[in-house]
């Protein structure tokens, strides 16, 4: 064995961890003096608005943050500034708290110097009302909004100030909705869409701004219907993206909804949040202490060049510039950037993989690599210990339900365990060990039934060959699974990306001898694995750790053979 393999794949593995957590890929936090968006200048709006609980029921502490907006937006240079008043809202009736009151939306209008023939507009909307009371296990408690939506507040009013410096430039102009009680039912875009529709006549683009705890990354968790030229502008524009469009398929059967979910199917547009994590979300920790200026600096850097992009080329004065038909597919893989991809050339890059892979699988059994016997035994073992490793994950959300008194939900959001991530964690290394224990003692059994009188290589070779057995045996059962999802919902990522960095690092392997091929597949696809299993983890919170952590497991199955094969010595020639 090469003496510094072990090094290298070490080192691979934790630096796909910092990469993916955002250590080097996200923008650093610009300081209140700074040119172009700055999270400081962001953050001092944010202390005005969270400086008290103002939700539905504080309608005394909603109209001072109410009044410090109109106030910014004024000093922006707002041409107007028009209040929408309804009153007598009464809040859906599933809420722990029915409330009755007044709503108040504010909308701001900052036309272009030069404006082209269509009267078209960009419109931002955040809201600005915080939650109402939350029951927690052993309290009920109120948000003070700093991050849901002081964030969307803040970012909207600095990116604002920053188009402006190129107002000269616009052909399109700005619309700003800071929208009432939607933390009740989304009520006041319910209440303007219905009776003051007018407003959005001439909007061609909306980019709602929300926050689901107030770190990590900023992710475009969600894209209108047909969004494919609405992808294309984000995949042409925006800094250091990150987007999943499994997640606009995810958030669809999630009882969650936001003020784009009134308007996304008449106006294109796009929807990013924070989504970590869940015990800061509508609870009294959503306060101005716990904000967190890197995750603000991300909303800019993605933001703000997309919007420059629409305002300045008169290609989009045209409104139904984004309508289309056709859902983009896409994906971020961190260090490596922004996948986009139509339908139609997702479906071929598909089928090229899956008939790379079928002629790479078929190579490897005639050369003697694999055996099909033990390829099928490895995948049938395989898929009924996921289902046991989903039982173990959600045993551990129902445990630590028990230990902090949380009402445990299956694959449903859990409020109130206090040491989730942590439990998340340390039970995903505890699964990676059990797994890497069996594989090992797997692989003593199949070398110590070679022959003590056989020289050294023939060890080796069976030890490849159980690598191989086992690694192919995982990926023909992620070859079935990939294939299966893509027929039902058009989104197999979490299945193809190891089933494609696999196939391209065996054929390059192979055609070269170079086994570098094989760390770089293993750092790939630790890359994505990281930062995907991560924000899906985050957003589903512990009642769906046992999905996570079952998808996830699928990739350590890979990972883990993959790694030896990475490691083993090539045997001796005679």
């Amino acid at each position: 064995m090469n003496r510094f393999r072990p090094i290298i794949l070490a080192f691979v593995v934790v630096l796909s961890a910092l990469l993916a957590y955002g250590l080097w890929t996200q923008p650093q936090p610009r300081p209140a003096d700074a040119q172009g968006f700055s999270a400081a200048r962001v953050v001092k709006d944010i202390e005005v608005i969270s400086k008290e609980n103002h939700s539905v029921a504080h309608p005394e502490e909603r109209a001072r943050v109410r009044e410090y907006l109109i106030g910014r937006l004024e000093g922006l240079g707002a041409d107007t500034v028009t209040l929408f008043d309804y009153d007598s809202l009464v809040s859906p009736k599933d809420r722990p708290f029915v409330y009755t009151f007044d709503a108040t939306d504010i909308l701001a209008e900052f036309p272009p110097m030069n404006p082209s023939d269509d009267d078209t507009y960009l419109m931002f909307v955040a809201h600005y009302d915080s939650r109402y009371a939350q029951i927690m296990p052993k309290d009920t408690v109120w948000s003070f909004g700093a991050a849901d939506d002081g964030y969307g507040l803040g970012i909207t009013l600095e990116t604002v100030s920053q188009l402006l410096k190129q107002r000269e430039h616009w052909h399109q102009g700005v619309k700003v909705l800071f929208t009432d009680a939607e933390e009740v039912g989304m009520m006041g875009m319910k209440a303007i869409w219905e009776n003051d529709r007018h407003v959005f006549d001439n909007v061609g683009l909306v980019i709602n701004i929300e926050a689901r705890g107030p770190y990590g990354p900023a992710l475009l968790f969600e894209a209108c219907p047909g969004n494919d030229k609405v992808m294309e502008l984000y995949a042409d524009a925006a800094d250091y993206k990150f987007t999943y469009s499994l997640t606009t398929v995810v958030y669809g059967f999630m009882p969650n909804f936001t003020d784009f979910t009134i308007i996304k199917d008449d106006i294109p547009g796009l929807n990013f949040s924070t989504i970590a994590d869940v015990n800061h979300y509508h609870t009294d920790k959503d306060n101005f202490s716990n904000i967190n200026p890197k995750s603000i600096q991300h909303y800019g850097a993605q933001i703000l060049p997309v919007a420059m992009e629409y305002l300045t080329d008169e290609a989009y004065s045209d409104k139904e510039y984004f309508k289309s038909d056709e859902d983009a597919v896409n994906f971020s893989i961190p260090l490596l950037g922004l996948f986009n991809f139509s339908k139609l050339q997702y479906a071929i890059v598909n089928i090229v993989i899956f008939l790379l892979f079928l002629i790479v699988f078929g190579l490897e059994g005639v050369r003697g690599r694999i055996k099909a016997s033990k390829v099928f035994r490895h995948s049938v073992s395989v898929f009924f210990v996921a289902l046991g490793v989903l039982a173990f994950g959600e045993l551990v959300a129902y445990v630590s339900c028990l230990i902090c008194g949380a009402a445990f939900k299956p694959f449903g959001t859990i409020y109130g365990v206090t040491f989730d991530n942590v439990a998340m964690v340390v039970s995903t290394v505890i699964v990676t060990l059990a797994a890497v224990f069996v594989y090992v003692a797997s692989r003593q059994k199949a070398v110590r039934q070679v022959s003590g009188s056989m020289r050294a290589s023939a060890a080796v070779n069976a030890a490849s060959r159980h690598a191989y057995n086992n690694l192919y045996g995982t990926l023909a059962l992620i070859f079935v699974l990939s294939a299966a999802l893509l027929l039902a919902i058009g989104e197999n990522l979490m299945f193809l990306i190891p089933l494609a960095c696999v196939t391209a690092a065996m054929i390059l392997y192979h055609l070269t001898s170079l086994k570098a091929w094989l760390v770089i597949a293993i750092g790939i696809i630790l890359l994505h694995a990281f930062s995907f299993y991560f924000a899906l983890a985050m957003a589903l919170t512990i009642g769906a750790y046992g999905a996570v952590i079952m998808l996830a497991f699928f990739d350590i199955m890979v990972l883990i053979p993959l790694a030896d094969l990475y490691l083993l010595s090539s045997p001796k020639k005679k």
